[in-house]
């Protein structure tokens, strides 16, 4: 399915407008209040509606393209100038509402997304299926969709020279990376995609490379300071029935192959940032299973679990995300299919997170990690830090070192009732910035913690633990306490 040669020239001139109209997050939240603001992502458009009865440009932008309603041809042009509808039409972005002559509604996708660094991008894609409902066809591209935002705040946003986004879709991560990059290139499978990213560059007055070829293809040879990749992950049967989300790959094929071929596209020291998903087994960690896709030599790998489905619910999310009913005709017969290939590979759940990798000299490092606990600050300014904290892990000295406690770590002491007063069960420390790393420790430990001023050096501070608890071989202990906590960047050392 082709699209209009005439949308990216048309984007280029409706930049401007988005801006002018105030067309972000912020000012729709703003102006929609925040239980309004709820109903865009639960696809209820009727209060969203009734919010928007004006004529303004912001309040028409979002009956035209967030609540996908028609509105009449006169105000979308005044919303929409210089641009006007007729030239909105014949590039594909509207279309003649079937229902009211004179009226125009939205073709196509079009939303503002608020980055992490405060900006306002806007992104066109295939419309979906949320506010008027719609069959998606097999080339379907998504918009800015939950998995994109998530790696997009799993994003270094640290200025870099080259980035490439595999997969890029409508160009979300790559018209991102075009404001800390010098140089981005996107690649997608999909000609459909392709000329959606281009569109998007369009839109938000970046330069972006487009190439169109299959996983690697387009940029063999060619490595990255950042490598970023959203890729078609969804566990399946191995066929493609939505290009977004199938990537005719059995199972975790997706994953594994876009794991497996990052590290010969970063240059030394660069960096990859990947969504993906892996199968549980029975008789088989996901731990080893991910670290088996990477090389003996060169990575540092850092690599996250964010969740694990039951594969009743995985089959039953995807299916309902494209139409389908899990429960009755065409959708029963391909959730039934889809679970028995599940079954018939011992696959119990499913898991899903980030894989960081960082190119580096010597031996490979691999560290998997579960975090399914909620937590607000972008994980992509924690990447770096984890990084360099690991990189001075492998040669550091710890005993003569000097460690420092950050000032964001709480001790928390959790206790119950019992027979002669409150029993202690648990007592942890927490640091309150970043992913929010919590450790479980002893009176001990937390006596060893106490002292970490950065006055004294960790062979002192053991020395000082060891004379007042009575006790000879806690150094050990305290060296793996101290690099377990630096590597979550609760300690530091001088």
């Amino acid at each position: 399915m082709q699209l209009s040669p005439a949308l990216v020239p048309l984007c280029r001139r409706l930049g401007p407008v988005l801006a002018a109209a105030r067309f972000s997050e912020a000012a729709v939240a703003d102006l929609l209040g925040d239980e309004v603001y709820a109903c865009l992502g639960r696809g209820e458009p009727g209060p969203v509606l009734a919010a928007t009865p004006g004529d303004s440009p912001l309040e028409v932008l979002i009956r035209l393209f967030l609540a996908a309603a028609p509105v009449p041809r006169d105000r979308a042009a005044a919303a929409l100038a210089p641009v006007t509808v007729d030239e909105a039409l014949g590039s594909g972005l509207l279309e003649p509402d079937p229902g009211t002559a004179g009226w125009v509604r939205s073709a196509l996708g079009l939303r503002p997304l608020d980055l992490p660094d405060g900006a306002v991008q806007w992104f066109v894609s295939d419309l979906d299926g949320l506010m008027r409902p719609h069959p998606q066809h097999r080339e379907h591209v998504l918009g800015v969709g939950h998995a994109s935002q998530s790696l997009l705040r799993a994003t270094p946003r640290g200025r870099v020279g080259t980035v490439l986004d595999l997969g890029t879709g409508c160009g979300v991560h790559a018209c991102a990376a075009a404001l800390f990059a010098d140089e981005v290139t996107a690649t997608d499978v999909s000609e459909r995609a392709a000329g959606f990213a281009a569109a998007s560059a369009a839109l938000n007055d970046v330069a972006v490379e487009v190439l169109t070829g299959d996983w690697f293809a387009p940029v063999a040879g060619r490595s990255f300071d950042l490598l970023l990749a959203n890729p078609p992950f969804v566990v399946g049967e191995g066929r493609v029935d939505h290009t977004y989300r199938d990537s005719g790959l059995d199972l975790d094929g997706a994953s594994e192959l876009v794991v497996r071929g990052a590290p010969s596209h970063l240059n030394p020291g660069g960096t990859a940032a990947l969504l993906a998903s892996w199968v549980h087994r029975d008789g088989e960690t996901w731990q080893s299973r991910v670290a088996s896709w990477l090389p003996g030599e060169g990575v540092a790998a850092w690599v996250l679990q964010r969740d694990v489905a039951d594969p009743a619910l995985y089959v039953g999310t995807w299916l309902r995300d494209e139409g389908m009913d899990p429960r009755v005709g065409d959708g029963r017969a391909k959730s039934d299919r889809w679970l028995a290939h599940l079954a018939d590979n011992g696959v119990t759940g499913i898991g899903f997170g980030f894989v960081f990798l960082r190119a580096i000299d010597g031996p490979s490092e691999v560290v998997c990690e579960e975090l399914s606990h909620p937590f607000e600050d972008p994980l992509g300014d924690e990447v770096p830090g984890h990084f360099a904290r690991m990189a001075w892990l492998r040669d550091a000295d710890l005993d003569a070192a000097r460690p420092l406690l950050g000032d964001d770590v709480a001790l928390e002491r959790v206790s119950v009732a019992g027979d002669e007063g409150w029993d202690e069960v648990v007592l942890r420390v927490t640091r309150m910035s970043g992913p929010r790393w919590t450790h479980e420790v002893d009176d001990v430990a937390a006596r060893l913690l106490a002292g970490c001023r950065g006055a004294l050096s960790t062979e002192d501070l053991v020395a000082l633990l060891e004379a007042g608890t009575g006790s000879d071989d806690l150094a050990d202990p305290a060296r793996r306490l101290l690099a377990d906590l630096h590597r979550h960047g609760f300690v530091t050392f001088l």
